[in-house]
């Protein structure tokens, strides 16, 4: 559907949420010019979202909606764009201003609960972060590096939960900032994976200086061919290819594993019923909440190891 048409029909659902249908058509063309007017004379774009500023950016009626007002779309009504999973049928937000990106936070869409169990998991690591650095690691009376190595860890899982935060709230502005904030988005999980990696290898490996220099140097290389990958213009389109990508990234990690298991010794189904989980239990809604829970374990394991090897030094074995 063209993003104009769908233009209008926001606006049209707009004007009679808030009560001015009244010369409706007349009330469409004139946001509709002011839109296209803002676009050039007085609006900047920050990751191809359009940021309106002056009093003129008022003169389209947006600055009056709340989130209540926010109209929703059933999925045969979006763009090709915001396509994804045809079992979510309902529910989906469309060209959206940025102002309207922002109060969609309270909205309750199809992209809440992405939305806030990444936004609140975003504090959760920052919380982790201080108490780490502020309480745990001085009462384990860890060193400079370990200090270093944890908050390296925490920073990359927190910025991997604002980078979906922001996907899940801005690819809904336009195609443009939907494709942006998706390489926002995958670039995201490639730092949150280096965080997964970073501190577990470390520990690890931590008395096989060489081991675990390999290790991190050839993670280090697979991240940034993901990351230099992403810069392809059409990257964007390759689904399989992406997945395949990261899938590779993360199986990786079986070698190391592997290894340090040598070294000491030591299902999923698809039932889904269209249209149930349109709002709350998606696939994609389960995923978020198991990446948040996934790196509280990856956390939680590599304080384990950063206590086993302050109590066992190298010289011990």
């Amino acid at each position: 559907m063209d993003q104009g048409i769908l233009l209008r029909k926001v606006i049209i659902r707009l004007s009679a949420m808030m009560g001015r249908i009244g010369n409706s058509e007349n009330n469409i063309k004139k946001r509709e010019t002011t839109h296209a007017n803002l676009t050039h004379t007085d609006s900047y774009h920050i990751l191809d979202i359009e940021i309106d500023r002056g009093i003129d950016a008022c003169s389209n009626g947006l600055c009056d909606v709340t989130e209540k007002d926010i109209p929703l779309f059933k999925y045969n009504e979006i763009p090709e764009f915001l396509h994804g999973n045809p079992y979510v049928v309902k529910g989906y937000r469309v060209c959206l201003p940025f102002s309207l990106c922002l109060k969609s936070l309270f909205l309750w869409s199809n992209e809440t609960v992405n939305i806030w169990s990444h936004l609140l998991g975003f504090f959760v690591f920052l919380f982790l972060m201080l108490y780490d650095n502020l309480i745990a690691l001085p009462y384990l009376k860890s060193g400079y590096t370990d200090h270093l190595i944890v908050t390296i860890g925490l920073i990359c899982y927190q910025f991997c939960m604002l980078c979906s935060t922001g996907f899940h709230m801005f690819a809904c502005h336009s195609e443009r900032a939907s494709k942006r904030w998706l390489a926002v988005d995958l670039a995201g999980i490639s730092i949150g994976i280096i965080g997964c990696y970073l501190p577990a290898v470390h520990y690890a490996f931590y008395c096989l200086s060489i081991w675990r220099d390999v290790y991190l140097i050839t993670i280090a290389v697979l991240s940034t061919a993901t990351l230099l990958v992403q810069l392809h213009p059409n990257y964007h389109s390759w689904t399989k290819h992406r997945l395949l990508i990261y899938c590779g990234l993360v199986a990786y990690g079986i070698i190391p594993s592997i290894h340090w298991t040598v070294l000491n010794g030591g299902i999923s189904s698809h039932i889904v019923q269209r249209g149930t989980f349109d709002f709350m239990g998606s696939s994609h809604q389960w995923w978020h909440v198991i990446i948040v829970f996934a790196f509280l374990y990856w956390h939680y394991a590599g304080q384990d190891l950063l206590d086993y090897r302050l109590n066992h030094p190298c010289n011990a074995y």
